[in-house]
């Protein structure tokens, strides 16, 4: 088994747009195989899919790829296990999001009040 959980072994991922299975393949040490099965088992994980049904990987489904292969081989989740924590960092990201828009909104509305006062 390749060694998933050290990702400074893995090559640095190429300033491109797209890559084929078989560059992910090798960016992240993991069989063509792998990456199907996965691509059916993680919802977030969705490559463009062009002539012939052929995958195009973004940046952002590579740098998935390679926590996925962290989460699964570097710190021993099953496959449901980091479904569930992927799920928890997309809900922390979604209430982070919102967090910050309420701070802005506030501030928006705070300086609209200033400017009425001022007037």
């Amino acid at each position: 088994m390749p060694d998933q959980g050290k990702s400074d072994s893995l090559p640095p991922i190429p300033d491109k747009h797209y890559f084929s299975i078989g560059e992910v393949s090798d960016l992240c040490g993991v069989k063509p195989h792998v990456l199907r099965y996965w691509e059916q088992e993680f919802e977030q994980l969705s490559p463009v899919k062009r002539r012939g049904n052929r995958r195009y990987f973004r940046r952002q489904d590579v740098l998935l790829v390679r926590q996925l292969c962290d989460l699964l081989y570097g710190r021993g989740f099953t496959i449901a296990g980091a479904r569930q924590w992927l799920s928890g960092q997309e809900a922390r990201v979604d209430g982070d999001r919102y967090h910050q828009l309420i701070r802005q909104t506030v501030s928006e509305l705070e300086d609209i009040l200033r400017s009425i006062k001022e007037h």
